[in-house]
């Protein structure tokens, strides 16, 4: 092979291999938590967060605290934590990581201050220090009576 030919590989691979990594950068999510706004991630969210140009977006229904049989716990923090595993359990489906979540919303039935504290422990864990952004929605009532929560997420896929 001669050098110019080896060369130009070589060269050709330095730009593929720079290129995928470019892309594979581009394709993180940006949390902004500006200062003036005060702290969130206690509450275990972020302010906002930038999704890439050209991403694929999933979106995933809401999840309850059905286990795999259907059955509901009726205790809240049991609910939150099967609802968390539900929705582990659709991102490994559509093949996304927890840090690929833009944005969650969680609605709370009959919601009170106490139970900030079991919803905040469960983004924590699921999601450690890369926090979507998300919103809380009291609500009366869900789509099944027994039901307490419900957690939807909008997923940047790689």
């Amino acid at each position: 092979m001669s050098r110019a030919i080896r060369h130009l590989l070589i060269g050709g691979l330095f730009i593929m291999t720079t290129a995928l990594s470019t892309a594979a950068s581009a394709n993180r999510l940006t949390i902004v938590n500006p200062k003036a706004l005060g702290d969130p991630t206690q509450n275990g969210y972020s302010t906002a967060v930038i999704v890439p140009a050209g991403a694929r977006v999933a979106y995933i229904s809401g999840q309850g605290g059905q286990d795999g049989a259907g059955a509901l716990s009726p205790d809240f923090a049991a609910q939150v934590g099967q609802a968390y595993a539900n929705l582990r359990t659709a991102l490994d489906a559509v093949g996304a990581r927890p840090d690929q979540v833009a944005k969650l919303t969680v609605y709370v039935v009959d919601h009170d201050m106490s139970k900030l504290g079991v919803l905040t422990r469960n983004v924590k864990e699921m999601f450690g220090e890369t926090l979507p952004a998300q919103t809380l929605v009291p609500v009366p009532r869900l789509a099944i009576d027994p039901m307490l929560f419900e957690v939807e997420a909008v997923v940047v896929l790689d």
